[in-house]
């Protein structure tokens, strides 16, 4: 006997159509993946798409792969990176520039996978999937989040409900016997009565070092010193400039609703035949960017983007700096929003996107080199045409998280616990933009939120993480807003491991149906099995034991190591060439020259006469005239590295000496005008010898 918690008026899929077996709401990237695994697996599926447009962020700009460690990602995930190979293998998939000219992302070994691609690229590979499976998808039917949207029953003796239909707001009602979330907010989930929470964990709630507020972790993507947050510079009585909150520090490890920053990925280039310009928006309002301003006039001085070179002279263009691309402060409501509450949020964060674009070209306050540099760019005319240029996807970088039976922690993150009945592996940064911007106790304004900690190898994602307890609801999976804290979930929200982790799930929700039994009591054995034969990674890769580098304290006295300091660009490690100082080096992909440099910041305890040291591996296909700047207040040296040579002191090279006062040192190492590979190793000040 069922017992009816809910009713429904309405039509299902088609007339006389069995009950499918899995229903899949959100046409993700992740969703797209399940759909085909219940296909493959004999089952049948019905993939209801809310936006009309497959593929989510994977198709909406963000195409620079986010990884962290390529062999973590198998099955079909590691199939679309194939396909992405494959489609670029082809001499007429290059429009705008040659195949052997492109320099911005990389591909396996091998050369299996390539994890860069142009927007629309993605959308068609999805579209084709959906077709060679033969899937059904019901496009632009989006779930009416009433009660009255979904069917709710419990059988005698269960231990939860389950979903019985989904109502979407056409009207439409639609059946199956398991059910799954693959959307980025959670928002069957949250209609099926499952927990979730929305922001940051304390320190105190699963002992984490990383949660909750952290101002000094607050390093990155920051203002430059002195930056006034006063419509009358000094005056606190003129209020607050836009942009800035009122709330000063707080104590760290004090958990909040905040959610890191969304933006909008660009698909920019610089072909003038396929560029779009950058106009001034509807309604630009100039004050809105004071901050921007101040920030240059305080000495902030490279362009406030992070531009990833993707084929076809495209980017991936991301934030970069203390005023960018992120519009922080303004996520929260996102997760809980109505969908008219939503279009405005995504319109809002458009049209601030396009104002700080203008701004950056158009303003003389803005320095004469960043205006040129950001001028020679724009949207890309063959992509999302529709929209002018711009995409349609919001990056949702978090918003709800489920809180299931298991809850994957920084702890899993780090190694330091090892989850059960693993469905796939994690490998990425634990990674979460800022969340707000305040004035802090001096009177200038700061970012916090912003975490960038690296993970010590890749780490196994729970089966339970996906399922919620099983007195809320029996017969849903969750994949895009898994069971996680904070900190975890910044390791976990990549495409790749939405995907990894949409295959397992769509795999569980098959085994559950033909063993008629809850998705919590799938026979884990079973499931195991079946995921490895399918290609799923399921134990972490042995980590790459290369040669070690040099310590960071034989290179001098002050060290900063290139992971410590602040990089535009400069996304690829490496420990090809030996002689690097801690865990190794990066480049620049000799791609996007001008717009790619590594900046490290050195305190200087005490005055003394110091020398500055950089450290770099040669090789033949290094750069002759690297761009390196020597500052502290004022410019006290130029200097061009030739990195085909090895350093005139073998492990490192000093550029000169200075008389230093307390405070701080700033090389910067730069990428500008250079004829080969730029590498960002450590930098180090040492006291002179008498």
């Amino acid at each position: 006997m069922l017992l009816t918690l809910a009713l429904c008026l309405g039509c299902s899929v088609a007339a006389g159509d069995p009950t499918p077996d899995v229903v899949i709401y959100g046409a993700t990237s992740a969703g797209v993946i399940a759909a085909c695994q219940v296909e493959r697996m004999g089952g049948t599926v019905v993939l209801v798409d809310p936006d009309g447009r497959l593929g989510g962020l994977s198709s909406g700009g963000l195409g620079a792969t986010d990884i962290g460690h390529k062999g973590a990602v198998g099955g079909l995930s590691r199939e679309f990176y194939r396909r992405v190979s494959r489609h670029y293998d082809r001499p007429e998939a290059w429009r705008q520039e040659r195949s052997e000219d492109y320099r911005g992302g990389a591909r396996a070994s091998d050369g299996e996978v390539m994890w860069a691609f142009e927007p629309h690229v993605a959308e068609q590979i999805f579209e084709g999937l959906i077709e060679e499976h033969g899937i059904t998808v019901l496009r632009g039917e989006r779930l009416d989040r009433s009660p009255d949207g979904i069917g709710l029953a419990r059988a005698e003796g269960s231990g939860g409900p389950s979903i019985q239909w989904i109502k979407t707001e056409s009207g439409r009602r639609i059946e199956g016997r398991v059910f799954m979330d693959a959307t980025y907010e959670g928002d069957l989930m949250a209609l099926a009565g499952v927990s979730y929470t929305v922001g940051r964990e304390g320190e105190a709630e699963f002992g984490e070092s990383l949660a909750g507020v952290r101002t000094a972790l607050a390093r990155y993507h920051q203002f430059a010193p002195g930056v006034d947050p006063w419509v009358r510079p000094g005056d606190p009585g003129s209020g607050l400039l836009p942009e800035v909150g009122l709330e000063g520090p707080r104590v760290d490890g004090e958990g909040d609703r905040n959610v890191q920053a969304y933006c909008l990925r660009l698909c920019f280039t610089d072909d003038p035949e396929n560029r779009l310009p950058i106009v001034e928006p509807e309604g630009y309002e100039a004050a809105r960017y004071e901050l921007l301003l101040r920030d240059f006039e305080a000495g902030a001085d490279r362009a406030p983007w992070s531009p990833i070179g993707m084929p076809n002279r495209k980017t991936d263009t991301n934030n970069n700096r203390g005023v960018s691309l992120d519009w922080i402060g303004h996520s929260e409501p996102w997760a809980e929003a109505s969908y008219g509450e939503r279009a405005e949020i995504y319109n809002a964060h458009r049209r601030w996107t396009e104002g700080l674009l203008w701004t950056l070209v158009s303003s003389d306050r803005v320095p004469a080199e960043i205006r040129a540099e950001i001028g020679q760019w724009g949207p890309a005319k063959d992509e999302f045409v529709e929209t002018g240029g711009y995409s349609p996807q919001l990056y949702v970088r978090e918003a709800r998280r489920m809180r299931g039976a298991l809850v994957m922690t920084e702890h899993h993150c780090r190694s330091a616990e090892v989850a059960t009945s693993p469905v796939g592996l994690a490998a990425y940064t634990m990674d979460s933009h800022n969340v707000r911007r305040y004035v802090d106790a001096s009177g200038q304004v700061r970012n916090e939120g912003d975490v960038q900690v690296r993970v010590p190898r890749p780490f196994r994602i729970g089966y339970d993480a996906l399922t919620p307890v099983r007195a809320e609801c029996e017969n849903l999976l969750v994949v895009c807003c898994p069971s996680a804290t904070h900190v975890a979930f910044g390791s976990m929200r990549m495409e790749p491991v939405f995907m990894i982790l949409a295959q397992s799930a769509a795999t569980a929700a098959m085994h559950a149906v033909r063993s008629k039994s809850s998705v919590q009591a799938v026979d884990r054995e079973r499931l195991e099995e079946r995921l490895l034969a399918d290609g799923q990674v399921l134990t972490p890769p042995p980590v790459k034991q290369g040669p070690k580098g040099r310590a960071l304290e034989s290179l001098g006295s002050i060290v900063v190591d290139e992971e410590a300091a602040e990089r535009t660009g400069f996304e690829t490690p490496s420990q090809s060439a030996p002689g690097w100082f801690g865990p190794g080096y990066r480049h620049d992909g000799n791609d996007l020259k001008g717009a790619q440099s590594v900046r490290y910041r050195l305190l200087v305890p005490e005055a003394g006469r110091y020398e500055v040291r950089v450290s770099w591996t040669a090789s033949g296909n290094r750069a002759s005239a690297v761009p390196v700047e020597v500052r502290a207040g004022e410019v006290l040296g130029r200097f061009e590295l030739d990195q085909r040579r090895a350093p005139a002191q073998g492990a490192y090279e000093v550029l000169g000496e200075w008389e230093f006062a307390p405070g701080e040192v700033v090389v910067e190492v730069s990428n500008r005008g250079t004829d080969g590979y730029v590498i960002a190793d450590a930098v180090a000040l040492e006291p002179a010898k008498d």
